[in-house]
């Protein structure tokens, strides 16, 4: 069977989660920075915005030339546990699209490989279909845009996810591989760096194409073997490496809105449980087991705050994570007179199950 893998990249991923917490921001440059101990006017932009973009914004300018270019932008810091919790909830809906277990590989917090082979009966038409259907479901549950490429690899998978940016999909089958690499410049060619792209120009090549039809041998010669073998055959569209898990596991997680702003316990309660069963079920069909549980709130005033707690053992039953998840919540209550605008719940350390214990068992 022809493979079909499919190469999910999130929409400028930091920056849009800001904006769907914020309509505000809808419409202005938003840019997310990592700053450095020296306080607003150090550090260096993680990511940015559409509009941020069209100023001349990028990832790791400095953030002090990030407000030279467009002082009326709005700087945002760096929430990790935010991100990654919505990380987690979408990397289950791409897990859940894959062929199997082994058939999903994550590359970053906002990107991830999925091979559909089975699913889509190596049909590129079929695979279009649940491309756009990931599309929805990353809509639905987080209200923020993907980009999807199909190919019958992950090395055109990936750039064809590039090709459509933002909210995209492209669909490259076998016989429309050339074309759609040999007009593209060589910095397009994923692997391809800065310095390999120098070295290529000084040899008079500029696009992917010319890269295709050189001599491999002379390749090889200013590459060395493997690079210039590879270099050849990637510009060819050739990539025969399999889509893999990195890591046995890492997290999963929910997160969700509540209706409105509120400190009602019931209303939190009542999404805490919704949110802790939707979790279960995703641990009992991936059979493993846990050792950390963490909840995540976000304030009406848009403070994210985390609190977690780590097991000495893997466990998978209801009470282990519902208690301490409903402790922590109870915490976060005491703690702030602020309204509550969106909660999670994850749990990480995973372990495949083999006669889990509940954590009262130890």
């Amino acid at each position: 069977m022809e493979r079909v893998i499919i190469h999910v990249d999130m929409d400028y991923f930091y920056a849009a989660i800001e904006e769907r917490e914020d309509p505000s921001l809808k419409g202005k440059a938003v840019v997310v920075c990592m700053y450095s101990n020296r306080g607003e006017e150090g550090g260096a932009v993680s990511t940015c915005n559409y509009v941020a973009r069209d100023a001349g914004i990028r990832s790791a300018m400095p953030c002090r030339q990030a407000k030279s270019l467009d002082p009326d932008a709005v700087f945002l810091p760096v929430r990790k546990p935010f991100y990654e919790e919505v990380s987690a909830s979408v990397m289950e809906i791409l897990r859940s699209n894959a062929d199997s277990e082994e058939s999903f590989e994550k590359i970053s917090i906002d990107e991830a490989f999925l091979e559909i082979t089975k699913s889509s009966g190596s049909d590129f038409d079929t695979a279009r279909e649940i491309g756009m259907r990931i599309k929805e479901e990353v809509r639905e549950r987080e209200r923020i845009t993907c980009s999807v490429g199909i190919g019958p690899n992950k090395l055109i998978a990936k750039m064809a996810s590039s090709f459509k940016k933002p909210d995209g999909i492209t669909v490259i089958r076998p016989e429309e591989m050339k074309d759609f690499l040999r007009p593209m410049p060589v910095k397009k060619l994923w692997g391809i760096g800065g310095v390999t792209e120098e070295k290529l120009a000084e040899m008079g090549i500029k696009t992917i194409g010319e890269l295709e039809g050189h001599d491999i041998l002379e390749l090889i010669a200013v590459f060395g073997k493997n690079k210039g073998t590879w270099l050849k055959q990637a510009a060819s569209g050739v990539d025969e490496t399999p889509v893999k898990e990195r890591t046995a596991s890492d997290q999963i997680g929910r997160m969700a809105s509540l209706k409105h702003d509120t400190r009602d316990e019931s209303m939190i309660f009542s999404l805490l449980d919704e949110l802790a069963d939707d979790v279960l079920s995703r641990i009992r069909s991936r059979k493993v087991g846990f050792r950390s549980v963490t909840v995540t709130v976000i304030l009406s005033n848009f403070k994210t705050s985390t609190k977690s707690r780590t097991f000495n053992h893997p466990v998978s039953d209801v009470e282990s994570l519902k208690e301490n998840a409903e402790q922590m919540m109870q915490q976060f209550l005491e703690e702030s007179t602020l309204n509550f605008r969106r909660i999670g719940v994850r749990v990480g350390n995973l372990n495949e199950t083999a006669g889990q214990k509940s954590l009262f068992d130890f």
